[in-house]
């Protein structure tokens, strides 16, 4: 006899499923970690009611419930866990509206983050975050880790795109939290709340999003330096002088040495390490051109894009950074974020962690605001992960809070993370976000063992 949630979800909620092969393939997510156990069912939510009553059933039946968008998350937030019902949206991938004028969009989770971006260039606008995953990553997902992106150091986080939301909470309540305007300070700001939250406090089933105008122009530079640290100095410079790229991207030179191999390139030959910025807007010629100029006085190479084809080539390492990592091997994918001024210091450490635990490591960062992605390679032959790859990643996120940065800048906590978030916030810190689970979510039924 099938468990009681079970045969009341098959009856109840149409998309229910208990198909092994399905549960199989809804267990886990991009972070190549095995999910902790085998869920119960999986719904694939076509509408706002389907999450409604998958939870409040959940709630009479106190079941842990994961939600889940496409499973493209690092850090193991979608993973399944023993006896869990997962809850799958990607199907609720309407875009409801999307109005020119007030420059919002208002979308179900399931929306593919491009195809929100495409939508919205279609008015002159555009949806400025843009993680790497943009392709295949939902909204709902980017909204549940603060996704970031290459355009951050210019137009934010996910957070700062994210006007409202409507939430299910754990017992089936559908809350709305802030609002459609740009500008809004009634009551206290629980968007914000649920931004990052990692499915841990209600599931998002609808969000308003903010917009911008599209640029017209966006132009490219590219730099090669002897080592990092003068790569990162001279990243630091362009803040110095106030400049304001739309994308400052930074490679080390492990990572040009694996791009000239999967690629047949010759970046390594120009420099230890790559810096590649863009300016956009109106003025984005001149500020190219500023930029360029502070990049290229201690440069050992400097090129700068005069057109759409050479500025899509010079940031073509950047794109291809990461596909050249796992053509020869499996990826570990780390994200931290130290201040600017530190940056250099994060990969000179990375540096030698790789070299002490004998692990292939790979740093591009996004320079304009500290975000480094360490990217941990190991043999794809092997069924898992072996230890020194574990220690690897535990001693950059070490390096990490002894730089005054955090553990994850982009990618979220989810399962893999969860004591070093302890460490990074303190106990006190840790108990105000366990009180507020507490009152949100009593029974600790969504996305248990997650996050904090």
């Amino acid at each position: 006899m099938p468990d009681p949630l079970v045969a009341a979800l098959l009856d109840r909620v149409r998309s229910a499923t208990i198909d092994p092969v399905a549960l199989r393939s809804h267990s886990t997510d991009r972070s190549g970690a095995a999910a902790p156990g085998r869920p119960l069912a999986l719904v694939r939510a076509a509408s706002v009611d389907d999450v409604r009553e998958t939870m409040r059933l959940a709630h009479e039946h106190r079941v842990p419930v994961v939600p889940r968008g496409a499973g493209s998350g690092v850090a193991g937030g979608a993973l399944a866990t023993e006896g869990v019902v997962v809850l799958d949206l990607s199907a609720m991938d309407r875009i409801v509206s999307l109005d020119p004028v007030d420059e919002v969009a208002v979308v179900e989770p399931g929306v593919i983050t491009a195809r929100l971006d495409e939508a919205a260039r279609e008015h002159g606008l555009m949806y400025a975050p843009d993680p790497a995953s943009a392709a295949i990553s939902t909204l709902g997902g980017n909204i549940a880790t603060n996704a970031g992106g290459m355009r951050c150091v210019k137009y934010g986080v996910t957070r700062e795109a994210v006007l409202g939301l409507d939430v299910v909470l754990a017992d089936g309540r559908l809350v709305s939290t802030g609002r459609r305007t740009v500008k809004g300070v009634a009551g206290l700001d629980l968007t914000s709340l649920f931004v990052g939250s990692e499915g841990t406090l209600g599931v998002v089933v609808g969000a308003a999003l903010r917009l911008r105008p599209a640029p017209h122009t966006t132009l490219t530079a590219a730099a090669a330096y002897a080592d990092v640290d003068v790569a990162a100095a001279a990243c630091a410079a362009v803040t110095r002088e106030r400049l304001q790229p739309s994308l400052l991207e930074l490679l080390d030179h492990a990572t040009l040495d694996v791009v000239d191999r999967a690629q047949g390139t010759d970046l390594a030959a120009r420099g230890g390490a790559l810096v590649v910025a863009q300016a956009d807007g109106p003025g984005a010629r001149e500020e190219v051109e500023a930029i360029a100029t502070v990049l290229g006085k201690e440069a050992t190479w400097v090129e700068q894009g005069v057109d759409e084809a050479s500025t899509e080539r010079l940031l073509a390492a950047r794109r291809l950074a990461l596909p050249s990592i796992e053509t020869f091997g499996r990826a570990l994918i780390e994200d931290i974020c130290v201040p600017r001024s530190r940056l250099a210091d994060a990969i000179r450490g990375v540096e030698a962690i790789a070299a002490r635990t004998g692990v292939a490591i790979y740093s591009f960062a996004h320079a304009g605001d500290g975000n480094l992605h360490p990217i941990i390679s190991y043999d794809a032959a092997l069924p898992e992960a072996p230890p020194e790859v574990h220690e690897a990643a535990d001693a950059i996120f070490a390096l990490a809070l002894e730089l005054g940065g955090t553990v994850t800048g982009e990618h979220g906590i989810g399962l893999l993370k969860r004591a070093w978030l302890a460490r990074e916030l303190g106990p006190d810190s840790l108990d105000v976000h366990r009180a507020l689970k507490h009152a949100l979510d009593p029974h600790d039924l969504l996305n248990p063992g997650k996050a904090f």
